[in-house]
């Protein structure tokens, strides 16, 4: 079951959070319930990805992105991810999920979500690839056309050697998995 209540819970909240803008950073709080957990009482790696996707679904809203995709026929869609696990979230633990829109290039936005426990250490990060589906044309659009349908003119910044390590991989895993 997908985490409906915590994302109504995001979505009611949005506003209070203010506009994201491109360098800002998402902050939602959780806390592990036994509906998150595994056989070894700690969330399970199917929950870290679901609250990922609360996290990037909160800066869609906030951004503007999820109203100027309905108006035109576009769709943000996940490319792949990427998950390290580093400590545990126990049940009941409070933990943070920062999430943020790290560079584009071309149809690609990289992003990054990580759960930070209640003393700062981070428990996992989760890199992701994603991009705006145009359904009428078919097509991924350029991130600098969303970003100009928004309103704004940002030239990302360069992608660092391990985002550059982490879209090649992926480039790589989609060749692979479209020969099969």
């Amino acid at each position: 079951m997908y985490v409906w209540a915590r994302l109504a819970r995001m979505a009611l909240t949005a506003k209070s959070r203010g506009r994201y803008r491109m360098g800002d950073e998402s902050r939602l709080t959780f806390r592990c319930l036994p509906t998150d957990i595994d056989s070894n009482l700690h969330l399970n790696n199917a929950r870290y990805m679901m609250l990922a996707d609360v996290g990037r679904i909160d800066i869609f809203m906030r951004a503007g992105l999820l109203g100027l995709a309905r108006k035109n026929g576009w769709a943000p869609m996940m490319g792949g991810l990427q998950a390290v696990y580093v400590r545990e979230i126990r049940l009941w633990k409070r933990f943070d999920v920062v999430s943020t829109v790290e560079t584009w290039e071309d149809t690609q936005v990289i992003g990054r979500h990580r759960f930070v426990l209640e003393g700062g250490q981070t428990a996992a990060l989760v890199m992701t690839t994603a991009g705006i589906y145009d359904f009428s044309n078919r097509r991924f659009l350029a991130i600098d056309e969303v970003i100009g349908g928004l309103g704004h003119k940002i030239t990302p910044r360069p992608p660092t050697e391990p985002e550059k390590i982490f879209m090649a991989s992926h480039g790589r895993l989609r060749e692979l998995a479209k020969q099969g």
